[in-house]
């Protein structure tokens, strides 16, 4: 069977990785004047860099070191799809996985979305902390605000972007048109990724499991439903 495997923030929380909606996850922090829904897009990036590249990184690159788990070294050799940009299946071995909201370690020129960039390593090891706004201003080349084709910016896909093929949208819904059963792991269905695959299943008649420990319930009668950790699932998967 042609599985394809599509994890969310749940299998990155045995790492100590906090989830996005969890009492503890990203989205419960802001920034001192923004919310973390204002703060992950475009428009703050371009109009208030400082602000936008010191919350990304306290809240995202400093997680850059952290390993990967069971669930993540189960996966490598797996048809996946990650919401996950904490590169962590790529450390568990996964050559072929498709991150599409991005990675943290990783940069891009900025640029006009949907050019044809090159996809950098993001040198985060260089931040100086005691200076840290000044250090990331240097480091990603911004003055005063970001210039196209001058200035960088993390990989990563914000909320006021689209997906484009720097982020593999066409390989990943190519493999989901190909999947005989879809997996969704650790994932609340919050993200555009998620409804584009079960709008997928549920036109091509495919089957569907659910892997979450409060599991969203879905309008679709393929679907079987796991009530637990993803660590519980594999372990059951033998």
């Amino acid at each position: 069977m042609n599985a394809l495997y599509i994890t969310g923030a749940g299998v990155s929380a045995e790492s100590g990785i906090p989830t996005f909606r969890g009492k503890d996850g990203f989205w419960t922090i802001g920034s001192q004047n923004y919310t973390p829904m204002e703060m992950a897009t475009r428009a703050m990036y371009t109009q208030q860099p400082a602000e936008f590249l010191a919350w990304y990184y306290h809240r995202f690159a400093s997680y850059r070191h952290h390993g990967p788990n069971e669930v993540h070294h189960w996966l490598a050799d797996k048809n996946l799809i990650t919401q996950n940009i904490d590169g962590l299946d790529g450390k568990a071995g996964n050559e072929d996985y498709i991150a599409i909201h991005g990675r943290l370690d990783k940069m891009t020129i900025f640029h006009e979305q949907g050019d044809n960039v090159s996809i950098l390593d993001a040198p985060w090891d260089l931040v100086d902390e005691a200076h840290l706004t000044d250090s990331l201003l240097d480091i990603f080349q911004i003055e005063n605000k970001p210039k196209l084709n001058q200035s960088y910016k993390p990989y990563v896909l914000l909320f006021d972007e689209f997906y484009t093929n720097l982020y593999k949208i066409d390989e990943a819904q190519q493999r989901m048109q190909k999947a005989d059963k879809i997996v969704f792991m650790g994932t609340s269905f919050s993200v555009n990724i998620t409804n584009i695959a079960l709008d997928t299943a549920m036109k091509n008649q495919i089957e569907v499991e659910v892997v979450d420990p409060d599991p969203v319930i879905l309008p679709y009668k393929h679907v079987t439903y796991f009530k637990g950790k993803a660590l519980d699932y594999i372990q059951q998967q033998g």
